[in-house]
């Protein structure tokens, strides 16, 4: 029963997560800013994780509190639902390409967050949604899942092409570090016996 549920409150938004690590893809995705949603629907989509998220925030100012907290509690919820990692394969990286982009994802599930994020976009926005606001939701579910999370975006012309292949490199990079390795079934796969950072 690999789930985890976050129910986050601030001044600045009110957030609420579900996650299940062993679901289907299914996704349930509400955060009010449309870009954001499709890309969260990807994660979801690719990484066979089930993704129920509820967001209402700050709109009138702009996204960027609704992205970040729902990074951020995406993040805790993901970390809860792995628990202590007993069995997972850990480290897993990927490369997606999504038409003429080419990102790089590679993620270590160690406890001990850190985001490498080389990625640029050749446009502010994509539609109304701000690009600097993809490395602010990786930034936060790296700190607050507490993985090792490096995206690169190897080559690539146009924004929302780059930024879908790596959310879709982060789904996909998530998809196969969480999965059980049957040869180390109920083993945590550390020399010091913890993935707790």
């Amino acid at each position: 029963m690999r789930k985890g549920f976050i129910s986050r409150k601030t001044k600045e938004t009110a957030i609420e997560v579900r996650v299940d690590l062993d679901g289907t893809g299914a996704a349930k995705i509400a955060t009010g800013i449309g870009f954001f949603d499709h890309m969260l629907e990807q994660v979801a989509r690719h990484s066979l994780i089930d993704i129920e998220i509820a967001a209402k925030g700050d709109l009138h100012i702009d996204p960027h509190h609704t992205v970040e907290d729902t990074g951020i509690a995406l993040g805790q919820a993901l970390r809860q639902a792995l628990g202590d990692g007993r069995g997972i394969g850990r480290f897993a990286d990927v490369h997606v390409p999504m038409d003429e982009a080419l990102t790089r994802v590679a993620v270590d599930l160690s406890g001990r967050p850190f985001l490498v994020f080389r990625t640029k976009f050749a446009r502010a926005k994509i539609g109304s949604f701000d690009t600097e606001l993809v490395r602010e939701f990786f930034q936060a579910v790296a700190t607050h899942m507490g993985v090792n999370l490096h995206v690169e975006t190897l080559y690539g012309e146009n924004s929302h092409h780059i930024a879908e292949s790596a959310f879709k490199g982060l789904a996909r990079a998530l998809r196969a570090a969480i999965a059980i390795d049957a040869r180390q079934s109920g083993e945590i796969p550390s020399t010091k016996g913890s993935l707790a950072g």
